[in-house]
């Protein structure tokens, strides 16, 4: 039973993946066709992220009340009237109306699997299901393009990942039994009482959760800042052509969608927080190649690096939640860092913007440096959990 839930919770996490790049795709084409100015784009993204955050931060609350099972499929439900209302727009207004569920849906599953995988699965599994969603944000893209090159519009494009969504959500729907004979059987396998939970707002006070929550926010302010500024970083002030920069940038997801497949194998071997700790000081190495004025060819290594380092953060970090806090508070305390996350992602690449506005782009390299300086400190700060992993 176990494992039949493991493999629809990987179809979950490309189905959260899907629409993450899929706005950003579509945005040349729905922008024409609904008659707005370019940066509204940034208004839905905004109130995307808006959503997504304030759907994470209380996620603990609604699952201790619902469950995780239901709290996922009511999740894939929102997302997929979403996008099947993206499908349908008519006016931006509409637009504007789609992504609020879109982005409470995203937050609450995002949050919910987590911590649910932290919970009852191995290491490995987070690695790789953070790998899946890799393969879900390159996918959604890919599927609006087939649909353009063949004559079809982005409304199809939408319609068809709001189906694959759907499929989805009669598959979790067919499972939620599943999830109760799961933990029904958890529990009377049992020896003693667990322990009771933290009240909900009080969680925030446990020692060490406003460190982790900064370490998300560090971290998300890397990968998130590289994922914005890389090209015009490697363009207007290394000199690279768009299309060389252009495909940099998509090696720079590449490494981390692989160095998250093969922290899977490391966890085998070394406790989450030695892979953290590897992957820091590999994130610093890639940082420092990204210095000017090094050449072009340790500029391309320093951008694998960065991905390669980057790859096993989130994910090992997730993991030590239970280990960090106590299963019992997992659910609560993984919403309250998904909310960091997507905090870190939505604020710290447009205060970078601003200070290149008043500097230089050159000094992206040392804005990595300060986020990574602050990951680093707040990491070191958190207490060491075992060096094995009890799951």
């Amino acid at each position: 039973m176990a494992t039949l839930l493991l493999l629809l919770i990987y179809m979950a996490f490309i189905s959260l993946g899907l629409p993450d790049a899929l706005l950003g795709a579509a945005w040349p084409v729905m922008q024409p066709d609904l008659a707005v100015p370019v940066a509204a784009a940034g208004i839905a993204q905004l109130l995307i992220s808006g959503g997504t955050i304030f759907s994470s931060f209380f996620s603990g609350l609604i699952i201790r009340k619902l469950g995780t099972g239901k709290i996922t499929a009511i999740s894939v439900l929102l997302t997929a009237g979403a996008l099947l209302g993206f499908s349908f727009a008519p006016t931006f207004g509409w637009i504007l109306l789609c992504t609020l569920p879109l982005g409470l849906g995203a937050g609450a599953i995002d949050a919910g699997l987590n911590a649910y995988v932290a919970n009852h699965y191995e290491s490995r599994h987070m690695s790789w299901l953070h790998c899946f969603w890799g393969i879900g944000a390159l996918s959604g893209p890919l599927i609006l393009s087939a649909c353009i090159f063949r004559g079809a519009s982005w409304h199809i494009g939408y319609r068809s990942i709001a189906i694959f969504q759907f499929m989805l959500l009669a598959c979790l729907v067919a499972a939620l039994p599943l999830w109760r004979k799961i933990q029904l059987r958890k529990t009377a396998e049992q020896r003693h009482p667990p322990a009771p939970h933290v009240p909900f707002l009080k969680a925030l006070k446990m020692k060490g959760v406003n460190r982790a929550l900064l370490v998300f926010i560090a971290y998300m302010g890397i990968e998130a800042g590289i994922g914005l500024w890389g090209g015009s970083y490697l363009v207007d002030a290394r000199g690279l052509a768009p299309g060389t920069a252009a495909t940099w940038v998509a090696l720079f997801y590449a490494s981390i969608t692989l160095g998250r497949f093969l922290t899977g194998f490391l966890t085998h071997h070394f406790s989450n927080h030695h892979i953290i700790q590897a992957g820091i000081w590999t994130l610093f190495t890639g940082i420092l190649l990204l210095m000017p004025p090094l050449p072009s060819p340790l500029l391309l290594c320093g951008i694998v690096l960065v991905g390669m380092g980057c790859a096993p953060i989130f994910p090992c970090m997730i993991h030590e939640t239970p280990q960090h806090f106590g299963a019992q508070n997992a659910d609560a305390i993984m919403g309250f860092q998904m909310a960091a996350a997507y905090t870190g992602s939505t604020l710290l690449p447009p205060l970078f913007g601003v200070i290149a506005g008043y500097t230089s782009l050159l000094i992206l390299p040392y804005f990595l440096v300060a986020c990574l300086l602050l990951l680093l400190l707040n990491f070191k700060g958190l207490k060491s959990p075992p060096t094995k992993s009890p799951l």
